[in-house]
């Protein structure tokens, strides 16, 4: 079955100099996908193939535009215009590398919420020591998160993992400071306690409350938490990345001693950092929306972009929205107050 994803061209650091690039090495790998580029035609034409269609858009959400800009001015920009086709059906998914808030925004205002479902979450997965990942969310839409959101959360997050990786229950933690259930603030708390009962109803797999290393341990499959603490938690992650990365680079450039030393450790230092590489696991679900979405990292460059294009081909592929439906209207019971209809929420960059 053919699967089309519509591509925001233009929002990102780079624009189509990565996104072209990205979407003409995803459309040779995946026979059977089909795109939407989305953007300005003159900027576009350099894509020709018989598996890709320009869709035109005439403005470009930038990344310092704030949310009422890409609301209520620039409605035709490639980024509504790419969840535009999401919405009209004309396209199972959407990437785009903008500006996250605006991105958060537009989809909620466009595809609306799930029912039972009070705020999207972003959710993304991290690299583990078990040469896995660990699926995380909220990394930004939700600064202040209640009790209720964060079992959304884990209702949500087992259901893409499931749509994945083929793990109908996987496990879920409770992002805390100790693994007691004494431990915590008081929404943590309550959290916990309408996970164990989701865990008891068979809506999840609760495992328990886990701290931030069993994040890279891979002590679960998932973990939830609030959106600034999953934010600040996921550039600590690209962080670490990277001072690995430039560790091996200067090594490479010091003595000729420390430069046999570091030649002699290269296989296994390559291979750290291959799996520490955030690039590989870009491309983050917003979930909670009655359409699929997905947000690429902002400075993506065209491998990074084309991840993301994968994690959106696969989510569709594997029918995540139907998935998520199916999970939440089994765990609507617990799933009670509702601020669905609230304004959108100030959003982190991711």
């Amino acid at each position: 079955m053919t699967t089309i994803l519509a591509v925001d061209c233009m929002g990102g650091d780079h624009g189509p100099r990565v996104t072209l690039t990205a979407c003409r090495h995803f459309l040779h790998a995946h026979p059977e996908a089909q795109l939407l580029l989305v953007g300005a035609p003159a900027a576009l034409a350099s894509l020709e193939h018989p598996r890709a269609r320009i869709v035109p858009a005439t403005e470009v959400v930038t990344m310092d535009d704030a949310i009422e800009v890409a609301l209520r001015r620039k409605k035709d920009s490639s980024m509504r215009v790419a969840i535009q086709q999401v919405k009209d059906g004309n396209a199972q998914a959407a990437v785009s590398a903008g500006n996250t808030g605006a991105l958060m925004a537009l989809a909620r205002y466009l595809l609306k919420t799930v029912d039972g479902i009070d705020r999207p979450a972003i959710a993304t997965q991290l690299p583990n020591a078990k040469g896995q990942a660990t699926t995380v969310l909220d990394l930004g839409a939700n600064v202040d998160c209640t009790e209720q959101h964060l079992l959304q959360f884990a209702v949500m997050g087992s259901a893409l993992v499931a749509a994945l990786t083929g793990n109908n229950m996987p496990t879920v933690g409770l992002l805390n400071i100790g693994e007691e259930v004494i431990k915590g603030s008081e929404v943590i708390k309550k959290a916990g306690e309408l996970l164990r009962s989701a865990g008891a109803a068979g809506d999840i797999n609760f495992f328990g409350n886990v701290e931030g290393n069993d994040i890279f341990k891979g002590t679960t499959d998932i973990v939830v938490c609030d959106g600034f603490v999953g934010n600040v938690m996921l550039k600590t992650g690209e962080g670490v990345a990277s001072l690995i990365s430039g560790f091996l680079k200067e090594e490479f450039t010091r003595s000729p001693l420390t430069k046999l030393a570091a030649l002699a450790a290269y296989p296994v230092l390559t291979a750290l950092k291959k799996r520490v590489d955030h690039r590989r696991y870009n491309g983050a679900a917003l979930l909670g929306l009655r359409g699929l979405v997905f947000k690429s990292h902002g400075s993506a460059d065209e491998f990074s972009f084309e991840q993301a294009l994968n994690r959106a081909y696969d989510a569709a592929r594997n029918n995540l929205l139907d998935r998520v439906q199916a999970r939440i209207a089994h765990a609507r019971p617990l799933l009670v107050g509702s601020d669905a209809d609230a304004a959108p929420v100030e959003t982190a960059t991711t």
